[in-house]
C-alpha cells in the first residue's frame, strides 16, 4: 500500500470542512428566495393576524390594544349551556362533519380513480389523457363550477324533473339543493383531483415484483390491495388528505353559495366578521381555526412520516 504523505493529509483535513461550508452556503443561497417568499406571504400575515386578534375594536374603528376579549367571546357561553353545546361548538361540529364527509368521499373515488389509472389502465399516453381529463373543472373558475349545480339539483332542475318523470317521487325534493348534501357534492365536485394526484403519484412508484410476490405467494386481490398497495400509498393519501381538509375548513364561498346561506361553518363565521370590519374578532376566529387546522393535520402525519416515505 502506499503511504500518504503527512503534508498531503494535512490539506485535506483542512479543505474538508472548507468544501463542506461551501456547500452549506450554496445551499442556503438556492434556498433563500424561496424562504423570502415564505416570509413575506406565509409568516408575515400570520404574524399580523395574530397580533390583531389581541386588538380591541368598537362599531365605528379599531383599538391597538392587548386583550383577550375577541378569544373570550369566541367561546361566549360555551360552559354555562353544558351540557348543551354553545354557537361556536356547533360550528366548528358542522364544519369538521362536513370536512369529514368530503374527506371520506374524495378518498374513495380518488383511491378507486388512481388504481383504475395506474393498474388498469396500461398506456402511459392513455394515463396521462385521463388524469387531464380530471382537470377539467379547473378549467373554468370555482363559481361557474358552483353555479352549474344550481339548474340541476334546483326544485324545478333537471334531477327532480326527471324523478318526476320517472314516478319515481310524487313531489320535487328540496333537499338536493341550499342543504348540506349540495355543499359536500360540490367541495367533492371541486376537490377530488386534489386527492387523485398525490395517491397517483406513490402508486406509480409502487414496484410490479411485489405485486407478482404476493401473487405467486398465493394472496387474493383483496389481500394485495390491502397488505402491500394500501400501505405503499400510505404518504400520497395523507398528502391527499391534508390537501382537502385544509381547503375544506377554511372555504366559505363554496359553503355560502351551496348552502344558500344556511349552513354554518367557521370560514363563513370570519367572512361575516370581515364584512362587518370586526377585524379583530375576525383574526382571532382565524387563529383558532389554524391551531385546529393544525391539529388535524399533526394528526394524519403521524400516521407515517411522509419526508422518510417519500
Amino acid at each position: 500500500m502506499t503511504a500518504i504523505p503527512a503534508e498531503d493529509a494535512s490539506v485535506r483535513s483542512v479543505a474538508a470542512p472548507k468544501a463542506e461550508s461551501s456547500g452549506r452556503f450554496t445551499a442556503f443561497l438556492q434556498a433563500a428566495p424561496m424562504m423570502l417568499v415564505f416570509l413575506l406571504f406565509f409568516v408575515l400575515p400570520l404574524a399580523v393576524t395574530v397580533v390583531v386578534s389581541f386588538w380591541d375594536y368598537t362599531e365605528y374603528s379599531i383599538v391597538p390594544d392587548f386583550t383577550v376579549r375577541n378569544y373570550v367571546e369566541a367561546f361566549d357561553g360555551c360552559l354555562t349551556s353544558l351540557p348543551e353545546l354553545c354557537t361556536t361548538f356547533k360550528t366548528y361540529l358542522s364544519t369538521l362533519k362536513i370536512g369529514a364527509m368530503v374527506w371520506a368521499i374524495t378518498l374513495t373515488l380518488g383511491f378507486t380513480i388512481a388504481y383504475f389509472l395506474v393498474f388498469h389502465v396500461r398506456t402511459t399516453a392513455m394515463q396521462i389523457v385521463l388524469c387531464l381529463l380530471c382537470t377539467i373543472p379547473f378549467w373554468t373558475s370555482n363559481v361557474i363550477r358552483m353555479i352549474s349545480w344550481i339548474p340541476l339539483l334546483g326544485r324545478n332542475g333537471l334531477v327532480n324533473q326527471g324523478l318526476l318523470g320517472l314516478g319515481l317521487i310524487d313531489r320535487p325534493i328540496d333537499g338536493l339543493l341550499y342543504s348540506e348534501f349540495s355543499v359536500v357534492l360540490a367541495f367533492v365536485h371541486l376537490f377530488t383531483v386534489f386527492m387523485i394526484v398525490p395517491i397517483l403519484n406513490s402508486m406509480l412508484r409502487i414496484d410490479r415484483s411485489l405485486i407478482e410476490a404476493a401473487t405467486d405467494a398465493g394472496a387474493s386481490g383483496w389481500q394485495i390491495l390491502w397488505n402491500v398497495i394500501v400501505p405503499l400509498c400510505k404518504p400520497g393519501i395523507v398528502i391527499g388528505s391534508i390537501f382537502v381538509v385544509t381547503i375544506v375548513m377554511g372555504d366559505f364561498v363554496t359553503v355560502g353559495v351551496m348552502g344558500g346561506q344556511q349552513i354554518a361553518s367557521v370560514g363563513k363565521v370570519i367572512q361575516v366578521q370581515l364584512s362587518y370590519l370586526q377585524f379583530p374578532a375576525a383574526a382571532a376566529n382565524a387563529v383558532i381555526l389554524l391551531a385546529v387546522v393544525i391539529m388535524i393535520i399533526v394528526a394524519l402525519t403521524r400516521l407515517v412520516d411522509i419526508r422518510k416515505e417519500l
